[in-house]
């Protein structure tokens, strides 16, 4: 099989799963956990941001391991690590066990990244890099729609529906030991990287928009019970438009290509600015609501796919560790934006909270790649 589509698959699949099921399905099973488990909206988001935490920490030494054992070993433990979470969210009797499992979930997604960045590095011809790990990227939206069609078919059976995204992670797993090159990427010597301009502004941008997207990803199904008196079936649908509207994401790098880092990235900060609005906030209609998850899911995954081709050609000697630094930011501030979220909407209300992470979003558009990332051709 051809490098590109062998781990273009294998890639989708793990982010699909460790991203789409084992961090943000979280939030669209927030409502009933909360309901069986008490939580409330400020300890549901210091979860949702332990769960990011979690990812920050993993993404670090995901890259640094990744640098030193490879691709396979470290993509094969992230699948792992995502079973165990997983199936511990769907066992967990109380708050504090929950809290544990999520954050343990949310390890995973930190540690699939880096090693794909570096397989495709390894393997798959310069001029196809961007597409191929921008299509990877996009497994995201795949995980998040399916994981709102399985809500969908499991209403009110959240703990089944994580067992069974587990099971999934196991079969990823061994897809991931057999296929996936063993090559660690690059020809980078470890260690810190150089905090070059772009690499400083990349690091802004994503911190602001990382906090920004925790509005609809740790809190969209809290919004559209509240504003639109939804049910576990609204919110199910929801993040079936919002994981089907992100598929867009994989034409990331194509766009990149033909219009430029710094026009893409604004543009998709600025719809997603108004995305969160038009779910959260008061004009919220039920068509407005579905429409604007749909376009926040292109948006995201777009804007990742954005970060992800500014790491890799800013330390492209490193791309394990330029993937690393948009991806761990934008953690950081999703770690530091859904707890200031869950506390704004409990104490002020939904509509300054939306309005606040909205302009957040518009704020990350400030800051520009530059021409020291300008695509270099091979």
């Amino acid at each position: 099989m051809n490098p590109a589509l062998r781990i273009g698959a294998v890639g989708f699949g793990l982010i699909a799963v460790c991203y789409g099921f084992a961090r943000f399905a979280f939030g669209l099973f927030l409502p009933q956990i909360d309901s069986d488990l008490n939580l409330g909206p400020s300890l549901s988001g210091l979860i949702s941001g332990g769960a990011f935490g979690g990812y920050c920490v993993a993404i670090i030494a995901s890259a640094a391991l990744t640098e030193r054992i490879g691709a396979r070993a470290i993509a094969t433990a992230a699948a792992i690590v995502a079973a165990v979470g997983m199936a511990g969210i769907a066992l967990a009797p109380s708050p504090m066990v929950l809290a544990a499992a999520v954050m343990v979930a949310g390890l995973s997604t930190g540690f699939a990244s880096p090693p794909m960045a570096a397989a495709v590095a390894a393997a798959v011809p310069k001029r196809r890099q961007d597409a191929t790990n921008t299509t990877i990227n996009a497994g995201t939206s795949a995980g998040v729609a399916l994981s709102g069609a399985v809500a969908l078919a499991m209403v009110g059976q959240w703990r089944l529906a994580f067992g069974a995204f587990a099971v999934v992670a196991v079969v990823l797993a061994i897809s991931a030991a057999i296929l996936l090159p063993s090559s660690r990427g690059g020809k980078g010597g470890g260690g810190l990287p150089p905090m070059t301009k772009p690499v400083l502004r990349l690091i802004a941008a994503s911190f602001l928009m990382g906090a920004a997207s925790t509005a609809l990803w740790s809190f969209g199904g809290q919004l559209v019970s509240e504003r639109l008196d939804w049910g576990p079936t609204g919110a199910g649908i929801l993040w079936i438009c919002i994981g089907i509207g992100g598929i867009a994401g994989a034409w990331a790098g194509t766009l990149v290509n033909r219009f430029g880092l710094d026009c893409v990235h604004w543009s998709c900060l600025g719809l997603m600015a108004g995305c969160i609005l038009a779910v959260g906030s008061s004009i919220a209609t039920p068509a407005l609501a579905l429409i604007g998850g749909a376009l926040f899911g292109a948006a995201y995954v777009t804007v990742t796919g954005v970060y992800l081709i500014w790491g890799v050609r800013a330390l492209s000697d490193r791309p394990a560790t330029g993937l690393m630094i948009g991806f761990l930011t934008m953690a950081v501030g999703q770690t530091a934006g859904a707890p200031v979220f869950g506390i704004l909407m409990a104490g002020l209300g939904a509509g300054l909270a939306v309005t606040c992470f909205a302009a957040l979003a518009l704020l990350a558009g400030c800051f520009r790649a530059g021409s020291a990332t300008a695509v270099i051709s091979a």
